[in-house]
């Protein structure tokens, strides 16, 4: 189901969205992005996560940007005191998304400034893992990284 608290994955790590301010305009983005239809409500109560942090605050969609990076927002790394931003979309099912556990909507980037690619490899959905973040790339480190991970990339990059 199309319903859940926000939370983006960001540079390996899930990091949660803090609901201060959160509205229908920036709920509408978030719906459109996943493809998953039209926000029905937000900030409902849905089971929090308390191993990721909180990464960004005061969403600040008009409604017509097409990724919630695209919003003004504020970047938060501590505490929220108004929970976890949620929204409930009219669509059944989340496209291209893994859900795990608790109810939650995943968003992969494009964060501004950020993209991921593949190097090395035979074409362009095969090689070593790179992140370009404001004009600088660093190969993604391969300590922890499991299938769970890969998944991740090749959906990210349209590569199944």
């Amino acid at each position: 189901r199309c319903a859940g608290n926000v939370e983006v994955f960001y540079f390996g790590g899930w990091a949660k969205v803090c609901g201060y301010l959160w509205d229908m305009q920036d709920a509408e983005v978030a719906c459109r992005q996943l493809g998953c239809g039209s926000p029905l409500g937000v900030m409902h109560y849905f089971p929090s996560s308390d191993w990721y942090p909180y990464m960004i605050t005061e969403v600040n969609c008009a409604g017509s940007e097409d990724y919630l990076w695209y919003c003004p927002y504020n970047q938060e790394y501590f505490s929220c005191y108004h929970g976890d931003a949620s929204v409930i979309c009219s669509g059944g099912f989340l496209r291209g998304c893994v859900l795990e556990g608790m109810p939650m909507f995943c968003m992969s980037p494009p964060f501004q400034g950020v993209s991921l690619s593949l190097v090395n490899g035979r074409d362009r959905c095969e090689g070593r893992v790179e992140v370009y973040h404001y004009g600088d790339r660093g190969t993604v480190c391969d300590d922890s990284w499991d299938l769970h991970d890969a998944e991740v990339v090749c959906r990210q990059l349209g590569c199944g």
